[in-house]
């Protein structure tokens, strides 16, 4: 027997096919027919929607056509809902909010972002701050081993979440080293190889995005220990189940998957999490009575070569 249509999703889909003028968008019952486009810029004319200020393997702004109509559902007010009130918007809550595309493509007024990176958190506040960067942005493979060696002093050191420098030093590395990886060994020392980019277009200050994050809360820890009430929008988007999950110093294992599903089901708002679409994500969210579709997503890193979509979960509670 055909499982039924599942609404929600379905709804998204279809916005992004208008959106992105997608001439032929199928669904059937639980899956993608046919691959969405791999658009490398989501359209917008909004010149508050910021590109994303680092480069991010595994970044979402390909996901924010589907992503922006379920915001857009969450706000509409139900009979039994609080959310009613004329002007409301939730707050958006991103336990792994790694290179911020979602929360720049959505530019909520308020949004609690937290990520297990705290060398990546502890930028993202300086960028609050209003720094700016002093250190030397060279494109060179000598000055970038360099700099790489210096940052991993700061952690050895304890100071690297204390320090302008390290956040100066955290960016350099990100923008100059290989493909957007962001990469720490067992001892939590950054070892990220050099990039071999022909031109980097670094930035020095970040005033033009210092009023969008100014409201935003920053935190680094686990993701149990957000506190979210029932006006938040959550979108989850873990490290992908794969045999390699060295995330952060600690690799997010199979039973942190777990514990992140249950932990989202519980949750008493809206929820939407992607992950890499394996049989064993697939079952555990529906088994927790989220609704399920897969999607073809475009792969950032292949070292082989191969740019095949690898198959994206998205799962919906709480619309």
């Amino acid at each position: 027997m055909t499982p039924p249509a599942q609404p929600k999703l379905a709804a998204a889909f279809a916005h992004a096919s208008d959106a992105l003028a997608i001439e032929s968008l199928h669904l059937s019952s639980l899956h993608l027919a046919q691959a969405l486009p791999r658009p490398a810029v989501v359209p917008s004319e909004d010149p508050s929607h910021l590109s994303p200020l680092l480069k991010w393997a595994g970044g979402k702004r390909w996901l924010l056509p589907v992503l922006q109509p379920l915001w857009n559902a969450s706000h509409r007010p139900k009979k039994s809902s609080l959310v009613a009130a004329k002007g409301f918007q939730r707050r958006l809550v991103e336990p792994f909010c790694g290179g911020l595309a979602v929360a720049l493509g959505l530019n909520p007024k308020q949004a609690l972002l937290n990520d297990a990176n705290p060398h990546l958190i502890h930028f993202y506040q300086q960028v609050q701050q209003g720094f700016r960067l002093t250190v030397p942005l060279k494109n060179e493979e000598a000055a970038y081993y360099a700099a790489r060696e210096r940052f991993n002093q700061l952690i050895k050191e304890g100071i690297a979440q204390d320090t302008p420098e390290a956040a100066e030093w955290f960016y350099y590395l990100n923008r100059t080293g290989y493909n957007g990886l962001c990469r720490f060994n067992k001892k939590g020392l950054y070892n990220v190889p050099f990039g071999k980019y022909r031109t980097i277009g670094y930035k020095t200050e970040f005033s033009d995005y210092q009023p969008t994050l100014a409201p935003w809360q920053f935190a680094s820890g686990d993701f149990s220990e957000l506190a979210i009430d029932a006006n938040d929008f959550v979108y989850a988007d873990p490290p992908y189940d794969v045999p390699f999950t060295q995330y952060a110093a600690d690799g997010f294992t199979w039973a942190d998957q777990v514990r992140l599903a249950e932990w989202l089901s519980d949750l008493p708002c809206p929820v939407v999490a992607s992950n890499q679409a394996t049989d064993r994500i697939l079952d555990l969210y529906r088994s927790l009575g989220f609704e399920v579709q897969t999607l073809a997503a475009p792969r950032r890193i292949a070292c082989t070569g191969d740019r095949t979509p690898a198959q994206e979960m998205l799962a919906v509670k709480g619309l």
